[in-house]
């Protein structure tokens, strides 16, 4: 019985091992199939469909009044009474500020002095032309007789010569006499400009507002002295105001996006401040030279140019103070129903191109490696070229085959496609890194969840 115990024992050992190999065996062929099956790069894909897109231009900047002013001194003197601060909002003709009037003052009380003198000296002339015109009465009168006693050869001709010379001096002081009140008239005159300026400078030492707005700066203290301008240095800027009733962003919009910003175009505006708000506003004005820098890195040439863009926004804001720092998206195009690709997809490769323009492609693979692509110009057979392409690949009998596409406007997510793909096609949309190092004719098989969805 033991012995045949052993030989049973050894026959079930050769059972199994045959059995072993056999499943190992399966294992294989069940393994090499499924790595057959699942063969290609884990790719997630996406339908193309019709979608409204719109382009974007993204800006930031500052927040300006439309109307700013800067006010200045005509006069130099010592603030006496300073009535606001930064940030008050004044009305037309408040009170803003004095310079100290007394040396305008004395001004205007000399130059009242003045005029009155020149009044007084006025009336004393008119008095002495009156005694001029007397005096010459009584010469012409004197003449006369003389005359009428020289035809009766009853006086000397030294006495007639005498009596004419006379009415010739008196109507020579006579016309010295108005010449002296016409002189006199404009010695008033000008007495009264000098008057006038003294009195309009004396008015200027009160400081008024001009406009109503936000007081947005102030560069004088109570006590100081103001400075006014020369020919050859600015005067003291006492004061900034800022109308607040129209509001404009200026940002700044890089020279690339410059060529689709249009006058009028609509623009949404955020700021900073202002948490969780926007505005509407419309493009008014688009600056024709690059925004100036003086930094080191715009002298080396390493800055970007940018250019100013103004947005003046369609409603006024009461929180809102010069200066605030804003973002501007400006709406460029606008596409209905345009057929859209995920931006992502978007991909350039190098694709060669036969003589007729048609794209030559590698053969699909089937598990086998691929012929080596020409990677130089001299490596191409004659009639074909190389060229930098844009497009997506599109997902075809589980191979990625690469489409050119013209596109048009750019949206948020997605690329208005004008040629290239349809609405229905499946584009490849990642993972990224498979998007990059994707190959015209490549292998693919979808991820799990991609081909759950799809299912």
């Amino acid at each position: 019985q033991s012995g045949n115990g052993g030989k049973m024992t050894r026959s079930t050992k050769r059972w199994l091992g045959a059995a072993v190999v056999v499943a190992i065996a399966a294992g294989l062929a069940y393994a090499n199939f499924a790595f057959r099956k699942d063969t290609g790069k884990e790719v997630t894909v996406e339908g193309v469909q019709t979608r409204d897109l719109t382009a974007i231009v993204t800006a930031s900047g500052k927040i300006q009044a439309k109307r700013t002013v800067n006010i200045s001194a005509d006069n130099m003197g010592r603030v006496t009474q300073l009535s606001v601060e930064e940030g008050d909002r004044v009305k037309r003709g408040q009170f803003l500020m004095q310079i100290d009037p007394r040396n305008l003052a004395s001004a205007v009380q000399s130059g009242q002095a003045g005029q009155q003198a020149a009044r007084s000296q006025l009336e004393q002339q008119r008095l002495a032309i009156l005694t001029a015109r007397d005096n010459l009465d009584l010469s012409r009168a004197e003449l006369k007789r003389q005359e009428e006693l020289w035809s009766q050869q009853l006086t000397t001709r030294q006495a007639l010569d005498q009596a004419r010379n006379q009415v010739t001096v008196r109507e020579a002081e006579l016309r010295q006499r108005e010449q002296d009140i016409r002189t006199q008239e404009q010695r008033i005159r000008q007495e009264g400009a000098a008057l006038n300026q003294a009195q309009y400078n004396l008015s200027r030492a009160r400081i008024e507002s001009p406009i109503d707005g936000i007081v947005s700066r102030r560069n004088i203290e109570e006590g100081e002295t103001v400075v006014i301008g020369t020919m050859n240095n600015a005067g003291t800027v006492l004061l900034t105001i800022a109308d607040m009733s129209i509001i404009e962003a200026e940002v700044e919009v890089d020279e690339t996006d410059i060529p689709s910003v249009r006058i009028g175009q609509v623009a949404k505006v955020t700021i900073d401040a202002l948490p969780g708000k926007s505005y509407t506003g419309t493009v008014t004005e688009i600056g024709n030279s690059p925004i100036q820098t003086t930094t080191a890195s715009s002298s080396a040439g390493q800055s970007a140019t940018n250019f100013k863009v103004t947005v003046q926004l369609d409603e006024t804001i009461d929180e809102v103070r010069p200066g605030f720092t804003c973002s501007a998206e400006i709406e460029t195009a606008r596409r209905s129903k345009a057929v859209a690709v995920p931006i992502q997809a978007m991909a350039v490769r190098d694709i060669i191109y036969d003589a007729s323009g048609s794209i030559v492609r590698p053969p699909k693979q089937d598990g086998k490696k691929k012929a080596p692509t020409p990677t130089t110009p001299a490596d191409l057979p004659e009639g074909q070229t190389r060229k930098e392409t844009e497009g997506v690949f599109v997902l075809r009998d589980k191979n990625a085959e690469f489409v050119p596409v013209q596109t048009g406007i750019a949206g948020e997510r997605y690329f208005e496609v004008l040629g290239g793909v349809k609405a229905g096609d499946q584009v490849i949309t990642g993972p990224f890194n498979s998007v990059r190092d994707l190959q015209d004719g490549d292998a693919v098989r979808l991820g799990a969840d991609a081909a759950k969805k799809k299912s």
